[in-house]
């Protein structure tokens, strides 16, 4: 069953009862009977996660930041103490880091919000409910174009008898919802390891989106995957972008490759193409600089970086990502569809889903331009860039639980 109409049916249960408690009693006790302690009151709240512990990377050195290529491999020192030290505690999985139903919180409560007094109490679908049901639908930003085809769909199942009751319309519309999503992804997840060479990920997106850090999480989860990791810092326009990248290197024990102040981000590219071959690394990922799907030059630019890959590697890059704000909702679908006109994507990544309402842009992307969404960021840790999963995500987005 749903959670609002879990709630919803508890709710009115519990205020009928109180209600005949208030009743006065008709006939005297005649003392025979045992007064019936009250049932203690269950929770049914999910205890607060503690706020995300920000660690501040530590400074690099400038003298470090003057190479071509930059290995951010920690070294023990010669002179170290031959006491032995405790192992390192285990890493945890990235999926032990908070709950997908916790983090959706703001989209699940804009979309189901009121939906349990719709819902109950109604013994047959009419106009009113399928209006409310579009309207949460639009302003979760789903979008207007996938709210209609989605209520169409909803409209036709109901003039067929095929749903004749509001919460039998309400099941229909999560099994609709994930036949959206999982009609574009792809039927397994990118090997993401090449024989012979390493797989190339170009990441994409405008400043601010959470590009480089995205990026630097990618690196944290395929570490923990055993995967020998390289990094390109081809954001040449930002040296603020490349001393970013090159922490979250150093955080995750991976090398970097690239400087501040060099000019030509294909030329970087190129270089961390041959220098991940000679190497044997599994993956390459490559960071480019932000911009605007309106700026043509730069996207200009970001095509000349996939061409220059491609003569280092044949076959590469093997991935395309666009990385968006699921904040800025309805936005988010415009520059999908510019970055994908411009450079054929493979692939999405959705940050900051955990502190939107607008977490239904995701359809919205999956039905207007069948591009998959390979990872969601619900949260500020490492451990917080997941990959997606449509069933996960469709259970924690309208609250269904088990029965």
């Amino acid at each position: 069953m749903f959670g609002f109409l879990r709630r919803k049916k508890r709710k009115n249960d519990a205020t009928e009862g109180q209600d005949e408690v208030d009743q006065p009693a008709v006939e005297t006790s005649t003392g025979d009977d045992e007064p019936t302690p009250p049932e203690p009151a269950s929770e049914h709240g999910t205890p607060a996660e503690p706020p995300p512990i920000h660690e501040e990377p530590a400074a690099t050195p400038a003298n470090d930041l003057t190479v071509t290529e930059q290995d951010t491999r920690r070294q023990k020192s010669d002179t170290a103490s031959s006491t032995p030290s405790e192992p390192p505690a285990p890493r945890p999985a990235p999926e032990q880091s908070g709950s997908l139903f916790s983090r959706l919180a703001k989209t699940r409560s804009g979309l189901t919000e009121g939906l349990g007094d719709l819902f109950l109490g109604k013994k047959r679908i009419d106009d009113d409910l399928l209006e409310e049901l579009e309207t949460r639908l639009i302003m979760a930003d789903v979008g207007q174009k996938t709210t209609a085809a989605l209520i169409d769909e909803l409209t036709d199942e109901v003039s067929r008898k095929h749903v004749n009751d509001p919460e039998h319309l309400f099941e229909t519309l999560y099994r609709l919802m994930i036949e959206r999503l999982e009609a574009v992804q792809p039927d397994e997840p990118p090997a993401r390891r090449q024989a012979g060479r390493p797989h190339v990920m170009v990441v994409c997106g405008i400043n601010g989106g959470g590009k480089t850090t995205s990026i630097g999480k990618l690196a944290h989860r395929f570490k923990a995957e055993g995967r020998d990791v390289t990094l390109a810092a081809a954001d040449t326009f930002r040296a603020a972008a490349v001393e970013q990248l090159i922490r979250w290197g150093e955080r995750n024990d991976v090398r970097v490759i690239g400087e501040p102040g060099r000019g030509d981000p294909a030329s970087v590219a190129f270089d961390a193409v041959s220098s991940a071959k000679a190497r044997g690394s599994d993956i390459l990922i490559v960071d480019t600089a932000g911009r605007l799907h309106t700026q043509s030059g730069l996207m200009d630019e970001l095509g000349k970086l996939i061409r220059v890959i491609g003569k280092a590697e044949p076959e590469a890059p093997d991935e395309v990502l666009l990385v968006i704000d699921a904040s800025i909702g309805q936005n988010a679908l415009v520059q999908a569809r510019q970055f994908n006109q411009a450079v054929k994507l493979t692939g999405l990544i959705v940050t900051k889903l955990d502190g939107t309402a607008k977490g239904g842009i995701v359809f919205a992307i999956a039905d207007e331009l069948g591009l998959p969404i390979h990872f969601i960021g619900v949260g500020e840790k490492a451990e917080d860039l997941r990959p997606f999963e449509p069933r996960a995500f469709v259970d924690a987005l309208l609250d269904r639980q088990a029965d």
